[in-house]
C-alpha cells in the first residue's frame, strides 16, 4: 500500500471514529435529557425516555399515559413533585377535596399549554446538547487516556492487529453503545404502569383522547375531569366569540374613521351620527381620579373631545397598544394579538401584574403573552407588585424588554420605568416592600433620572400610579401610563404632566379568579404618539365584556401639557391644542 493510500485510510478511520463518537454522544444526550419546569400549578421534572409514551407520574395517585408525538420512539416521563405521599392515607372524598383547589390553575394552564410545551422542549434541547458535548468530551478523553496507559509501542501493535477488521469493530462498538444507552434510558419495569389500565372517556374529543390512567388518579379524573374539560371548552368558546366580536368592532370603527376622512371632516367618528350604540358611552367626561397619590384634579376640558387628524404624514405617528394587570388570564392573549395586528402597532406596553403570585410555575403565563405579540412588534413591561424577578426573567427570555430604571428608546419614544417597589404574595402576608427602596424613594430616583436625561423622557411606564408623582410634579415627563387600580382613570393632568391609568386587561374583579370567561370588563388602549412634537395625540379605549361582546371607542384627544421652561433638559415643544 502506498504512503498516500495509508494516509487516506488513516484519515478515513479517524473520521469514522469521530462520527461514531458524535453519534454515541448525541444519542446519550437526547435519551438522557432532563429538566425542571412546571406543569399547571405544580413543579415537575421532565425526563426523555425511549418508550414512545408521554407519562405523567402523580406519585401515589397514579399515572396518565398518552402516545408520544415525538419521533424515533422518544417519549417523556413527567414527575410531578408536589403530590404528597400522605394523600394515600386520606379517604377518596378527602383526596379529591384536597386536589380540587388546583382545578382553576389547571384550567388556566390548559387554556394556553403551548407555552409550557415550547419552554420544556427548548430546555430539553439545551440540556441534550450540553450532555452530548460532555459525552463527546468524555469519549475523546477516554480514547487519549487509553492510548497513554497502553503505551505507544503496544498501541501500534494492537492497531496493526485490528486494522483488517477496523470498520467492523467500529460499527459494532457504535451499535453496542447506542443500544446500551437507549435501553438503559427507557423506563424500567419498576417504573412501568400496571397492566390493568383504563382509558378515561372524560378526554374524548380533546388532545388527551385515549389517555390511560392508573391508580387513584382515575377517580380524580372521573370526578373532576369532566368539570375541568367543560370549563375549558366554555372558556375557549367564550374567547373565540369575544375575539370575533373584537375584530368586527375594530373594522366597523376603522370604516367610520375612513369615511370621515373621505368626507373631509378632519375628525374621528365620535361626532358622527353613525356612531354605533356599543361605543357611544365611550365619549364621556373622565371620572375624577381617586388615586390618593394624585394631588390635582383631572382637567376635563378637552379629554373627551374627538381627536383631529394631524397634518403630518402617518409615518410621523407611532401607534402603541397598552395592556395591564393581565394576572395570568392567558385567554386574552389571542385578543391582544388581534388588536396589535388590526391597529398595526409596532409597540406594546405592559403596565405590570402579568402574573398572579410571581411563582415559577407561572412561567407559561408570561411566555404565552410574549409569544402572542407578533415577532416584529416590541414589547416593553414595567413589572408590578404581583410579578417577581423570577417570572420577569422568564418574560425577558421570551422577548419582553423589562424596564430597570434606565431609559429605553423604541422608534423614537423614550420610555422610563422600573419594577414596582412592593410585592404582593397571596397567602403570604399580603403586600410588603420588595427591597430596601420604598415607593417614595423610587419615585424620587425616577424623577432624578428623567430630569437629568439630556434627550428627555417621553413616557413614564410604572405599575403603581403614585410612583410617578415626583416625575410629573417636576415636569420631567409629559406622560405617565400605569395600572394597578383595576379601573380606568384619565387621561388627566397631574402636576405638569398627564397620567393615564389602564383598567385590567384580564377583567380582574375583586374575589373572582382571572381564569375562564371574563368576570368583569377587560380593557386595552390604543395610543398614537406624534414623533415631531413628542406628544401623545389621542387614545382609543377597547373593551371586552363578560357577555363576549367588544367595543372600540372613538379617538379622543390627549390632554395638552406644556412643560415649564424652568425644567432642565426639556425637549418638548408646545403640544397641539
Amino acid at each position: 500500500m502506498s504512503p498516500s493510500s495509508r494516509a487516506e485510510t488513516r484519515w478515513g478511520r479517524r473520521v469514522l471514529l469521530t462520527l461514531g463518537a458524535l453519534l454515541v454522544a448525541l444519542v446519550f444526550g437526547i435519551s438522557t435529557a432532563s429538566v425542571e419546569s412546571s406543569l399547571g400549578p405544580h413543579e415537575a421534572r421532565y425526563d426523555v425516555t425511549t418508550d414512545d409514551t408521554i407519562t405523567v407520574d402523580l406519585g401515589p395517585l397514579g399515572t396518565l399515559r398518552i402516545d408520544s408525538p415525538l419521533p424515533l420512539t422518544l417519549g417523556v416521563h413527567v414527575t410531578v413533585q408536589e403530590i404528597p405521599a400522605s394523600v394515600t392515607q386520606l379517604s377518596q372524598a378527602k383526596t379529591l377535596e384536597a386536589l380540587s383547589g388546583d382545578l382553576q390553575s389547571y384550567l388556566q394552564f390548559f387554556s394556553g399549554p403551548e407555552a409550557t410545551v415550547q419552554d420544556v422542549a427548548r430546555a430539553l434541547l439545551v440540556d441534550a446538547a450540553l450532555r452530548a458535548l460532555l459525552a463527546f468530551g468524555v469519549l475523546v478523553g477516554a480514547w487519549w487516556l487509553l492510548r497513554a496507559l497502553v503505551g505507544a509501542a503496544r498501541w501500534q501493535e494492537l492497531r496493526a492487529r485490528a486494522e483488517p477488521h477496523g470498520r467492523a469493530l467500529a460499527a459494532g462498538t457504535v451499535v453496542i453503545l447506542v443500544s446500551a444507552i437507549v435501553l438503559t434510558s427507557s423506563v424500567g419495569s419498576e417504573g412501568q404502569p400496571v397492566a390493568s389500565r383504563q382509558t378515561s372517556p372524560v378526554f374524548d374529543g380533546t388532545p388527551l383522547e385515549g389517555a390511560q390512567v392508573t391508580g387513584r388518579l382515575g377517580g380524580v379524573i372521573d370526578t373532576y375531569g369532566s368539570q375541568v374539560i367543560s370549563e375549558l371548552r366554555k372558556s375557549q368558546e367564550f374567547y373565540a366569540k369575544a375575539n370575533t366580536s373584537l375584530e368586527v368592532a375594530w373594522d366597523e370603527r376603522q370604516a367610520l374613521i375612513d369615511e370621515q376622512k373621505e368626507q373631509g371632516a378632519g375628525q374621528g367618528p365620535s361626532g358622527s351620527s353613525t356612531q354605533s350604540p356599543s361605543s357611544a358611552s365611550d365619549v364621556e367626561e373622565p371620572a375624577p381620579s381617586d388615586d390618593p397619590a394624585s394631588s390635582e384634579d383631572p382637567a376635563p376640558s378637552d379629554e373627551a373631545e374627538p381627536s383631529e387628524e394631524p397634518a403630518s404624514d402617518d409615518d410621523d405617528l407611532l401607534t402603541v397598544v397598552v395592556v395591564s394587570d393581565l394576572h395570568c388570564n392567558v385567554g386574552m392573549a389571542p385578543l391582544i394579538r388581534t388588536l396589535v395586528e388590526r391597529s398595526e402597532a409596532p409597540l406594546v406596553l405592559d403596565a405590570g401584574d402579568t402574573t398572579v403570585n410571581g411563582t415559577s410555575v407561572e412561567q407559561y403565563c408570561v411566555t404565552t403573552f410574549a409569544r402572542a405579540i407578533p415577532k416584529d412588534v416590541e414589547l416593553v413591561t414595567s413589572p408590578g407588585n404581583h410579578d417577581s424577578r423570577e417570572t420577569t426573567k422568564f418574560y425577558a427570555k421570551a422577548g419582553a424588554t423589562v424596564l430597570d430604571g434606565s431609559v429605553v428608546t423604541v422608534d423614537g419614544l423614550r420610555i422610563l420605568g422600573d419594577r414596582d417597589p412592593n410585592e404582593t404574595r397571596v397567602g403570604a402576608g399580603g403586600t410588603a416592600q420588595a427591597s430596601t427602596e420604598s415607593a417614595a424613594e423610587e419615585s424620587e430616583r425616577l424623577a432624578t433620572t428623567a430630569c437629568d436625561d439630556d434627550d428627555g423622557v417621553d413616557l413614564l411606564l410604572i405599575h403603581t400610579p403614585a410612583v410617578g408623582d415626583d416625575t410629573l410634579d417636576q415636569g420631567c415627563s409629559p406622560a405617565q401610563i400605569s395600572g394597578h387600580l383595576h379601573k380606568h382613570v384619565g387621561p388627566a393632568r397631574v402636576g405638569r404632566g398627564v397620567r393615564y391609568i389602564s383598567s385590567s386587561t384580564a377583567g380582574a374583579t375583586l374575589g373572582q379568579p382571572t381564569v375562564g370567561p371574563l368576570h368583569g370588563p377587560a380593557e386595552m388602549t390604543v395610543l398614537r404618539w406624534d414623533k415631531r412634537t413628542r406628544h401623545f395625540l389621542d387614545y382609543q379605549r377597547v373593551e371586552v365584556r363578560p357577555d363576549a361582546t367588544a367595543s372600540v371607542g372613538p379617538r379622543l384627544r390627549w390632554p395638552s401639557v406644556v412643560p415649564p421652561p424652568s425644567v432642565r433638559n426639556s425637549p418638548w415643544g408646545p403640544a397641539p391644542v
